[in-house]
């Protein structure tokens, strides 16, 4: 893609058609950051469930069996190596944690489900923040009870 020759406000403009676009494809459900939403679409695609409400607590999406599943995403950027997960408000709430992380371009580099005993295990408490701290570390995939969902996530169109 050509950007060199273009304004800050065409750049936006272009920005915003795109995010416009998506939240039309269903990708997107709000104008946030993409990675979220991003994340709640490929895990609900690639395994058939059912998004909750943006207004429902504590989890994100439920399968057909009840379980509820709290998704998070991460791009990992060239200029931020983190692999911190967004906050966790509620460790209670979910029953699984479904996982992606992705790269500069949003190309899914792991992606896995974590049971919610091994999150309240590995999880830090931030008390300014009333939040848990997570991070998506390589070992996490080693851990018992954790599935790589990497491939699964990836064969979404």
């Amino acid at each position: 893609m050509e950007f060199e020759g273009k304004t800050t406000a065409e750049l936006l403009t272009m920005h915003a058609a795109i995010m416009e676009e998506l939240r039309g494809r269903n990708v997107l459900r709000s104008a946030n950051n993409p990675t979220g939403d991003l994340a709640e679409y490929l895990f609900c695609a690639a395994f058939g469930w059912q998004q909750a409400a943006n207004s429902v607590k504590g989890y994100d999406a439920l399968d057909g069996a009840g379980i509820r599943y709290q998704v998070k995403g991460r791009r990992i950027h060239q200029r931020n190596k983190s692999r911190q997960l967004s906050a966790i408000r509620d460790l209670d709430g979910f029953d699984v944690l479904a996982v992606v992380l992705f790269d500069d371009d949003y190309q899914i580099v792991r992606a896995a489900l974590i049971p919610a005993a091994t999150v309240k295990e590995k999880a830090v408490y931030i008390a300014h923040t009333n939040s848990h701290k997570f991070l998506a570390r390589d070992g996490v995939w080693e851990v018992s009870g954790v599935m790589d969902v990497t491939d699964r996530l990836r064969q979404v169109p």
